[in-house]
């Protein structure tokens, strides 16, 4: 099977993943995740980038959040300035 290497985008994507897991993994599940605690844990991760990511990507980061037990509930995005928050559960 030949490698296929990841996309920008990819890479990016599961950048944001692994931010969400270990903040919920630190704060424990129920919680909300807003923007100014993903740029904390990977400054990398600019608000324009978290929104597109979670669009284009939403299935790989439902995918690597339940394979930690955690749950997307909910995500909503107020617009430039306004402020955007993930809301992650407890899967089951």
């Amino acid at each position: 099977m030949a490698f296929k290497a990841k996309s920008a985008a990819e890479t990016k994507a599961a950048e944001l993943a692994s931010a969400l897991v270990r903040i919920a993994d630190r704060e424990g599940a129920p919680l909300q995740i807003g923007v100014e605690a993903l740029r904390r844990a990977s400054p990398r991760l600019t608000p324009l980038a978290i929104g597109q990511l979670f669009r284009r990507h939403r299935d790989d980061l439902e995918a690597a959040l339940a394979e930690r037990g955690y749950t997307l509930v909910d995500y909503a995005d107020q617009g430039p300035g306004r402020g955007m928050e993930f809301e992650i559960g407890v899967d089951g």
